[in-house]
């Protein structure tokens, strides 16, 4: 069996309060894109996971696929499985890539092997492995909150638009991001802001850690002003970073060279 985990966009992301757990509540958008990875699970004699495409950090053992495995063998009888993983979602990229792994194994698992569990059930299931992997079980527009894992759905398409994302070769971890953050009430409600078109988003929708991020990482910064010096309409890290993403009124394809050599993707939306 295959299918495609797609990655996730940040349309915005305030960091609004550090909570006496230690960890922070936040508000954001979740929005899927179309770049994916590509994951094929059959049964087989012995348990194995191969990997191909970008580098993945990390023991095979703790790859939010394997453990997504795991977490369903808590409870249910699964027979040995070899997965392939070909990663195109680069890694500590803000982009969800891992979360969308670990949520379309369960999804694939729960068809295999007819274990008719409901959406609920898997989204409950697959978030304790991290607090967005639940919004790739439904992959829709979703409104964000607490630690990133209270989800309310939000009317907003950007069908039409192009994106342009832009990864170098920077890493920032998200104990790094959260450290140096300093969490604030956004000046404008993020709800309403995203309501407004998209051509009043560069004004109004911000992502906080672009604060701290930016003068730690000056490659990132730049990346998202030259997306606006290229004609984005709107421009904004994705998550923690360090990816950054730039949507256009047309096909932004040809800034692939002037790119050169970070990562790049571009797609129709």
């Amino acid at each position: 069996m295959k299918t495609n985990p797609c990655a996730k966009i940040n349309l915005g992301l305030y960091v609004t309060e550090r909570r006496s757990d230690g960890y922070h509540n936040i508000e954001t958008v979740f929005y899927p894109i179309p770049l994916t990875d590509t994951l094929r699970i059959t049964e087989d004699d012995e348990d194995a996971l191969c990997i191909t495409g970008i580098p993945v950090d990390g023991r095979k053992i703790d790859n939010l696929v394997v453990r997504a495995v795991e977490q369903i063998r808590e409870d249910y009888h699964t027979p040995p499985l070899f997965i392939t993983l070909e990663k195109n979602i680069p890694s500590g990229a803000g982009l969800g890539g891992g979360s969308s792994d670990a949520a379309s194994t369960m999804l694939m698992l729960n068809e295999m092997l007819g274990l008719d569990m409901s959406e609920e059930e898997m989204e409950h299931r697959v978030s304790r492995l991290g607090a967005d992997c639940a919004f790739f079980i439904k992959k829709r527009p979703t409104l964000a909150t607490g630690i990133g894992n209270i989800f309310s759905p939000i009317d907003i398409d950007l069908t039409g638009y192009y994106i342009a994302l832009v990864k170098p070769d920077e890493f920032v971890s998200t104990r790094e991001a959260y450290s140096m953050i300093k969490p604030k009430m956004p000046k404008f409600p993020l709800r309403e802001a995203i309501a407004r078109p998209v051509e009043e988003w560069k004004g109004l929708l911000y992502n906080d850690f672009e604060d701290s991020v930016f003068p730690a990482h000056p490659i990132i910064g730049e990346i998202k002003q030259r997306l606006y010096q290229l004609g984005a309409t709107y421009a904004c890290m994705s998550g923690s970073g360090s990816s950054v993403f730039g949507l256009f009124k047309d096909d932004p394809s040809q800034l692939r060279d002037i790119f050169h050599p970070h990562f790049f993707f571009s797609a129709k939306l």
